[in-house]
C-alpha cells in the first residue's frame, strides 16, 4: 500500500487548521445568533455583572441596610431611559447659552483692543457706562498704522501686513478665544465631575444602531466648541475602525467659529420675519433655527457614521463596557489646565499658524486688479452661476474658499466683497440686514447659506489635525472633501427644490 508524501506536507497541514479555523467561526457565529443574535454582547456583559453582583451579595456582609447614596440618587434621573436624554439636553444648552452670551464681552473687547477704530472707546461706553482711558483709545491695529507710517513704509506693505495679515489674526483671536475659554471649562468641569461617562452611557444605544462607538457622543459634543478639539478627543476610541469614523463625521457639528453666522443669518432672516410684530417671539425664532441646525448636524453625524460603517469602514461595533465612575469634587487646578492649555490655547495657536496666511490672501485678491477688476471680482463672478445653483452667489463661494483656515472670517470677507472694501469689516443687526437684502439675499439663501456652514469642508486647524491624528493623506482628503461634497448636494437640492415649488405655485 502506497501513500503520498503530499498528503502529509506542510501545506496540506496548514489548509486543514484553516479549514479547521473557518469551520470553528462559523460555528460560533451561528452559536451566538441562536443565543442572542447582534444583543449577544450585551446579554453577555448584563449577565457577568448579574453574578458579580450574586456573588457579592452572597459575601459582603452589612451591618446596616444600604441608603441609596447621593450619586445612585442621581443616575436614577440622568441615565434613565426617558429622563436622561432630555436632562443632557437642557444641561448641553445652558452651557452653550453661557457660551455664546458670555462670550459677546471679552469678544467686543478684544476686537476694541485689537482693531477696532477708536479702541475700547466704544466698549467702555456699551458695558461700563463711562469714558475710556485715552491710552485705550487707540487700538493695536491703529497704532500699527501709525507706526508704519512713521516709518514711511510703502502702502502695499501697510496693506498687506496690517490690512491683511494682522487683522486676519486678529480677527481669529477675538472671535475665536473667547467661546473655547468659556466652553471648554464648562466641558472640563463636566469631565472632571464624572457626567461625561452618563452622556456616553445614553447615547450608545444610538451610536450602535449608526455601527458606530458610544464615545462619539463625547467627541460630537466636544466638537461644539472647535471641532479640532473633538478630532483630538477621539483618541478616547480604542477601535481603530470607530475612531476614524468619528474623526470623519466631527466636522457635521458647528463649532464657535460658525456659530457668528448662524446666528446674524438666524436672526436677520428668521426672527426679522416676526420682529416687528413680537420682538420677544423674534428671538424665539431666531434661536429656534440655530437649534434646528444643530440637530440637523447631529442626524448628519449619524447617518454618515452609518453610510460609513457599511461601505468603506465596514466592521462590527465593538462592545462598548463602561463602568460609570462615582461622582467627585472637581480639581478647579486641572480643570484651569486641561481646557486652558491643553485644549483652548493649543487649538488656538493652531488656528493663528494657520489662519495667518488667509489675511494676506484676501488683501491681495481684493487690492490687485487684473484689466479693471480685482482679482477676488474675477473669482466671484466666475463662481456665481455656480453659486446660483447651490441657492448663495459667488461672493459667499468665494468666502467660504478663503475662509478654509478659519471659519470666523466668512461674514467679514463677504461684507468685504459686498462693499468692494479693500479690508475685512463687520456689521451688525439692520445694518448688515440692509447689505445682504440689497444683494439679493432671500429667505432660501439664508436657508442654503446654514446649510452650506454646518456641512462644509472642515477648516484648516481641523484638516491638520486629522492629518495628525491619521498620519494618512488619503484620509485626510476624504475627511476634506467627503462633507464639501455632501454639503453641495445638499443645498442644490434644497434650493432646485424650493424654486420648483416657488415655480409650480406661481
Amino acid at each position: 500500500m502506497s501513500t503520498d508524501p503530499a498528503d502529509n506536507s506542510p501545506a496540506k497541514a496548514g489548509q486543514d487548521r484553516a479549514s479547521d479555523a473557518e469551520e470553528l467561526l462559523r460555528h460560533a457565529d451561528a452559536v451566538r445568533e441562536e443565543i442572542g443574535g447582534e444583543r449577544f454582547r450585551d446579554e453577555l456583559v448584563t449577565t457577568l455583572f448579574q453574578h458579580a453582583e450574586d456573588i457579592a451579595s452572597q459575601t459582603v456582609r452589612r451591618h446596616k441596610r444600604r441608603l441609596w447614596l447621593p450619586g445612585e440618587r442621581i443616575d436614577r434621573v440622568v441615565t434613565h431611559p426617558l429622563l436622561g436624554i432630555p436632562v443632557m439636553a437642557v444641561l448641553f444648552a445652558a452651557v452653550f447659552w453661557i457660551t455664546i452670551v458670555g462670550a459677546n464681552v471679552p469678544s467686543a473687547f478684544l476686537a476694541g483692543l485689537l482693531m477696532a477704530e477708536g479702541g475700547l472707546t466704544g466698549w467702555f461706553s456699551e458695558y461700563l457706562g463711562i469714558e475710556a482711558p485715552t491710552i485705550l483709545g487707540t487700538s493695536l491695529y491703529e497704532l500699527l498704522h501709525m507706526l508704519f507710517a512713521a516709518l514711511h513704509a510703502p502702502a502695499w506693505l501697510s496693506g498687506f501686513v496690517i490690512d491683511g495679515v494682522y487683522l486676519g489674526l486678529a480677527w481669529v483671536v477675538s472671535v475665536m478665544l473667547p467661546p473655547m475659554a468659556i466652553f471648554f471649562p464648562l466641558f472640563t468641569l463636566l469631565e472632571d465631575l464624572g457626567y461625561l461617562p452618563r452622556v456616553a452611557f445614553n447615547l450608545d444605544w444610538l451610536f450602535k444602531r449608526a455601527g458606530a462607538h458610544g464615545k462619539q457622543a463625547l467627541t460630537m459634543m466636544m466638537g461644539f466648541g472647535c471641532n479640532a478639539a473633538g478630532v483630538i478627543a477621539c483618541r478616547v476610541i480604542d477601535s481603530p475602525r470607530e475612531r476614524l469614523i468619528a474623526i470623519l463625521t466631527n466636522v457635521f457639528v458647528p463649532c464657535n467659529g460658525r456659530f457668528p453666522t448662524l446666528i446674524a443669518v438666524s436672526t436677520i432672516f428668521f426672527g426679522g420675519m416676526v420682529a416687528q410684530a413680537n420682538p420677544f417671539a423674534a428671538s424665539l425664532v431666531a434661536t429656534a433655527a440655530v437649534v434646528g441646525v444643530v440637530v440637523i448636524g447631529v442626524i448628519t453625524t449619524l447617518i454618515v457614521s452609518w453610510a460609513l460603517s457599511r461601505t468603506i469602514l465596514r466592521g462590527e461595533p465593538s462592545a462598548f463596557i463602561l463602568e460609570l465612575p462615582p461622582y467627585r469634587r472637581p480639581n478647579v487646578l486641572r480643570i484651569l489646565y486641561t481646557s486652558l492649555i491643553d485644549r483652548t490655547f493649543f487649538v488656538l495657536m493652531r488656528a493663528i499658524i494657520v489662519a495667518a496666511p488667509a489675511g494676506g490672501i484676501i488683501w491681495l485678491m481684493a487690492n490687485l486688479n487684473v484689466g479693471e477688476l480685482s482679482i477676488s471680482a474675477h473669482v466671484y463672478s466666475f463662481l456665481d452661476p455656480f453659486g446660483h445653483l447651490l441657492g448663495l452667489d459667488g461672493i459667499l463661494l468665494l468666502s467660504f474658499i478663503i475662509a478654509i483656515p478659519a471659519n470666523e472670517i466668512v461674514m467679514p470677507t463677504a461684507i468685504m466683497l459686498y462693499l468692494s472694501k479693500t479690508r475685512m469689516i463687520e456689521l451688525e443687526g439692520a445694518e448688515l440686514g440692509a447689505i445682504l437684502t440689497d444683494h439679493g439675499w432671500t429667505l432660501l439663501t439664508a436657508v442654503c447659506l446654514m446649510l452650506f456652514s454646518l456641512l462644509h469642508n472642515p477648516c484648516g486647524t481641523t484638516i491638520w489635525t486629522i492629518w495628525r491624528e491619521t498620519r494618512s493623506a488619503r484620509w485626510t482628503l476624504f475627511g476634506a472633501l467627503m462633507p464639501l461634497a455632501l454639503a453641495i448636494v445638499v443645498c442644490g437640492v434644497v434650493a432646485t427644490a424650493v424654486r420648483l415649488v416657488i415655480g409650480v405655485a406661481a
